[in-house]
């Protein structure tokens, strides 16, 4: 779309009075949820100057075992209330955990606001990935008894499944699993919309002003396809674990079946399920995707108790992950990538050599 036409589009949003709740189209302070096990918490963040609220699950064990620590699950909400959505997933994953098919973990509930796309918008007024890296996470460990490191898994639905591929591929170092469901918007030029698409184009043209100045340079920089392509050798040197879902009656198909092909071209380890007969809905996705929607919580946990100096993955790091680095040498791209930088280089055998004996940390 011409710029002139879409500088029209967002003169029309403003006069039909969508511009009420600009630039965030949502508040940083939202009502409290009601819902066993979660609670409503707020804190104080610099990067907003502005109180911020989220909500956070914790399991029975969390009160039951005062000396435990847990690994976090953090979910990034689509668009509209991402209030909504709580009551139903923490239920559903603390069935799963009561069932035993995944460990106790907590369920941490940024919020997103409706529309921020979780991230940091071009006018530095929403500044949502600074709020949730920088600030909520630490925020989360000082307060809540988390294992912290790498035992966190990143995951969120249509606007909060785009999340992930910013957030979790740019910093490798706190996410050793990364959960991409339904995600969108991932198309190359944001304005293009969907087919069947209930955003207004109107609308659309605020939101792109509001997260990315309507400039297609800052929409390209801060796109997922962007960010993974800069971090695939860290993404692949700590083994992040890497899904991605989507219903085959979803819209967004055509733009994940895309991105899937990015991480296979750029060698990025990662599954991609399509559930027959599934829209765009969590709650109908997640059942949908049977054993191995438990098989990926299972794996990036199990990677996070990994050291990343076990290069080899025997559960220890000893003599065999010295000889791997040793022939992984000047490579990219390598699990001997202990420092995540992109390459295999004498830093990497010092800090492999700090942690000789080393086993899993959980």
């Amino acid at each position: 779309m011409r710029r002139p036409a879409r500088n029209l589009l967002l003169m029309v949003a403003l006069m039909l009075g969508f511009g009420a709740t600009t630039p965030a189209l949502a508040q940083w302070v939202t009502s409290p949820v009601t819902a066993p096990g979660v609670v409503y918490r707020t804190f104080e963040s610099q990067a907003a100057n502005h109180t911020v609220s989220f909500h956070i699950w914790l399991p029975p064990e969390y009160e039951a075992q005062p000396g435990r620590t847990f690994p976090l699950l953090i979910w990034l909400h689509g668009s509209g209330d991402g209030t909504l959505g709580i009551p139903w997933l923490s239920s559903y994953f603390g069935t799963a955990m009561a069932q035993g098919v995944i460990p106790p973990m907590l369920v941490l509930f940024p919020n997103g606001m409706s529309y921020s796309m979780w991230c940091d918008s071009k006018d530095g007024r929403v500044p949502m990935e600074r709020v949730v890296i920088d600030e909520l996470l630490p925020f989360v460990d000082a307060n809540y008894r988390t294992i912290g490191g790498r035992h966190r898994i990143l995951e969120g639905f249509s606007m909060g499944g785009q999340g992930p591929g910013r957030l979790g591929f740019r910093r490798t170092d706190l996410f050793a699993g990364v959960s991409m469901l339904g995600a969108g918007p991932i198309q190359d030029d944001f304005m293009q919309a969907p087919l069947g698409s209930d955003i207004p184009p109107a609308k659309r043209a605020l939101i792109y002003e509001s997260v990315w100045g309507t400039d297609p340079a800052y929409y390209t920089m801060q796109h997922p396809k962007t960010v993974v392509a800069a971090n695939a050798a860290a993404v692949i040197g700590r083994r992040t674990v890497v899904r991605q879902a989507i219903g085959s009656l979803d819209t967004l198909l055509p733009m994940n079946q895309d991105f899937d092909a990015l991480l296979t071209s750029l060698g990025v380890t990662h599954t991609l399920t399509v559930a027959p007969g599934i829209g765009h809905s969590a709650s109908d996705l997640l059942p949908a995707l049977g054993p191995s929607q438990w098989a990926f919580y299972n794996a990036a946990l199990a990677e996070a108790c990994r050291p990343l100096s076990d290069v080899d993955g025997s559960g220890t790091v000893d003599a065999g992950d010295v000889s791997v680095l040793l022939l992984d040498f000047g490579t990219v791209g390598s699990p001997a990538d202990v420092d995540g930088d992109g390459v295999v280089t004498g830093s990497d055998l010092a800090l492999l050599l700090l942690d000789f004996g080393a086993m899993c940390d959980a």
